[in-house]
């Protein structure tokens, strides 16, 4: 055996270990623990819709937070922080050796996957410690993170100009996403034809409906930091919450927030949804 068909056997021996048993449950581990957070954001800010939401926070942080409340709140935040983990190991063998389907080893693929590591093994750390005791770390208010941020960044040669490219990076991702719900991009990577009619049908709802809301909701706060930006005001940057809040700031009042908390806690189901049909 000559040393190229070696090397391809090595190659393909690793990407079946990257795509072993352990990675597929952490995939499908970590997409449930997407589902939960996403789908209490939603109904922590159908409260906000509804009255003041208690001074609860229609984030992550505010998530995390609202688990900790509950019975046996420690060891569910231990779970969803190791299956956040399990995402986060899953995107970065997809950096690593290409993801599922035909095109899946396409360099923009790979990066793209790299970054999705780099996001969920932050969350993940920040539940973990946040189970640990560090109170401060995960249930920290969003709106006061991003403030900080784009007042250091603000004050940086060209700062304007880097808040702006950001905002602008968040809002272009935020319709991309959209754009890629609405078109339904996700049913090349969930295993549609072992789906009944109605199982399908049920989730097009919630990954059109889900999806398009998420992505309305990043393209919204990319927007703010780009006000930010131009304004050299960095109160005009919004955190998850205070994105959230400012729907129901419109002439559509607080109904506009209700649709909006609607359509994160169907991307929430949607995300189970993937737990159970992604190709992974």
């Amino acid at each position: 055996m000559n040393t190229n068909a070696l090397s391809m056997s090595a190659r393909g021996q690793a990407r079946r270990a990257a795509r072993s048993r352990a990675l597929d449950v952490g995939a499908r581990a970590g997409f449930v623990a997407r589902g939960v957070i996403y789908l209490l954001v939603g109904i922590l800010a159908l409260r906000i819709g509804f009255s003041d939401g208690g001074g609860k926070q229609a984030d992550r942080g505010g998530a995390i937070a609202e688990i900790a409340e509950k019975p046996f709140g420690n060891v569910l935040l231990w779970a969803l922080g190791i299956a956040l983990a399990g995402m986060a190991l899953w995107r970065l063998s997809e950096a690593a050796f290409g993801q599922a389907g035909p095109d899946g080893d396409k360099a923009t693929k790979r990066a793209m996957a790299a970054g999705r590591f780099v996001f969920y093994a932050f969350v993940s750390y920040s539940v973990i410690s946040y189970a640990a005791g560090d109170k401060g770390s995960g249930s920290g208010s969003s709106d006061k993170q991003t403030d900080d941020v784009t007042a250091r960044a603000l004050e940086w040669p060209g700062g304007p100009w880097i808040v702006g490219i950001a905002g602008a990076v968040v809002a272009g991702a935020g319709l991309w996403i959209a754009f890629r719900a609405l078109a339904r991009k996700y049913h090349k990577h969930l295993k549609m034809a072992e789906m009944s009619k109605r199982v399908r049908q049920a989730v097009d709802v919630v990954g059109v409906f889900g999806g398009t809301v998420r992505g309305v909701v990043f393209a919204t706060a990319g927007g703010f930091a780009i006000a930010a930006a131009v304004q050299h005001e960095p109160g005009r940057a919004k955190g998850m919450d205070d994105t959230l809040r400012s729907f129901a700031e419109t002439p559509a009042g607080p109904w506009l927030l209700v649709l909006v908390a609607l359509g994160l806690a169907a991307f929430g189901l949607f995300s189970w949804a993937n737990a159970r049909w992604r190709k992974v």
